[in-house]
């Protein structure tokens, strides 16, 4: 059969366009899977990453997810692979389709001297520290080992410091105290902590609790009533009135951001270091904890309340007040949780945050 140059032009613009058609098509298709499965992509997502040393859980799924808190609904959990939730650095991550559904799974790799990632089949073992945290562990440490929200109660029956040696006002490291109370035997450490703010929830006035606000560790030189406290570690004046506290167990910092499973509404009750407006990684207080069905990695977000402004324009309803909208401020990841209210990092912050703000689920 004989083709005219012309035919032949035409047969390779059919080709052409039929290849166009065929990628048009498979976009069109990811882009209908992504909405079928309900769950945003980043509309500059990779197909695949290799996790690197510093890297956050939030980080790596802002890259693929425009709403990082569903990161739970498309990370694939491997059986056969060592503690199959925890990221680490190496770790490939690649971005597939099951069922017409984004999921992302991960491959335990080492790269070579090229750059490129060799994969290989077998557990690696890692060690626990060395797992991509949630969110900057560096920011929220001092509060999962040192942030504490005391009772009245409890204040009441804490060892205290009644006096500081050679008649100091104030101790800092290598200072030592005087301390009255229950104090355990000799070597053993605590933290002295200061009494700070007093928490009060504004939708009720309830007292939630005392600050606990850490001053430095204290381990005890001498037994006895007082006993003899030796001060480390300082991060502010040691004063007569702080408490000693027994130290607890950290709270662990591997977690997945995500909705809270039932409806939250609270407020910004505290902001820690006491600044006016709240930025990107500070910690704050809200009025909602574990009562409220709160844990660690929930994602809340932030609503800067609307004003009450009067109409002074429409003659019909002049010197009216009337109620702006609220505006979205920001997004905030809770990290540790009391009965009645919890620490949260501020991930985002769209506009200014300030204390007795709105916070709820993230639409």
């Amino acid at each position: 059969m004989k083709i005219s140059r012309k035919s032949g032009r035409s047969a390779a613009a059919l080709v052409i366009t039929i290849a166009l058609a065929t990628a048009a098509s498979g976009l069109m298709a990811q882009q209908g899977a992504e909405q079928r499965g309900g769950i945003p992509l980043n509309p500059a997502h990779p197909d695949s990453y290799v996790v690197k040393k510093g890297d956050t859980l939030w980080d790596i799924s802002s890259m693929f997810l425009r709403d990082p808190w569903y990161w739970p609904e498309i990370w694939y959990v491997n059986p056969q692979v060592e503690n199959p939730h925890l990221i680490y650095p190496g770790d490939v991550l690649t971005l597939v389709y099951v069922d017409g559904q984004p999921q992302i799974r991960s491959s335990r790799g080492t790269a070579s001297a090229s750059g490129t990632e060799r994969l290989s089949p077998r557990i690696r073992e890692e060690q626990l520290t060395e797992a991509v945290t949630t969110i900057p562990y560096d920011v929220i440490a001092p509060f999962l080992s040192r942030g504490m929200v005391l009772a009245r109660d409890e204040i009441d029956g804490l060892p205290h410091i009644v006096a500081l040696r050679n008649g100091h006002l104030v101790g800092a490291t290598g200072n030592e105290a005087y301390v009255r109370g229950d104090v355990s035997a000799v070597e053993s450490a605590y933290s002295v902590v200061h009494i700070g703010a007093k928490l009060v929830d504004p939708d009720d006035g309830a007292l939630l609790g005392y600050e606990g606000v850490y001053v430095a560790e204290g381990r005890v030189r001498r037994g006895g009533d007082p006993a003899t406290v030796t001060l480390s570690d300082s991060q502010r004046e040691a004063m007569r009135g702080d408490r000693l506290i027994a130290p607890s167990e950290s709270l662990p910092v591997y977690f997945e951001p995500r909705s809270p499973d039932r409806p939250v509404e609270g407020r910004i009750v505290h902001v820690v270091d006491g600044v006016t407006q709240i930025g990107q990684y500070q910690v704050i207080v809200i009025n909602r904890g574990t009562r409220h069905g709160l844990a660690p990695g929930h994602v809340l977000s932030v609503w800067q309340a609307g004003n009450r402004v009067a109409d002074n324009v429409d003659s019909r309803l002049f010197g009216r007040n009337v109620q702006l909208p609220d505006e979205r401020a920001g997004t905030l990841m809770v990290f540790k949780t009391y009965d009645r209210l919890s620490y949260a990092l501020v991930m985002q912050a769209e506009g200014p945050i300030h204390t007795l703000d709105n916070v709820r689920n993230p639409s």
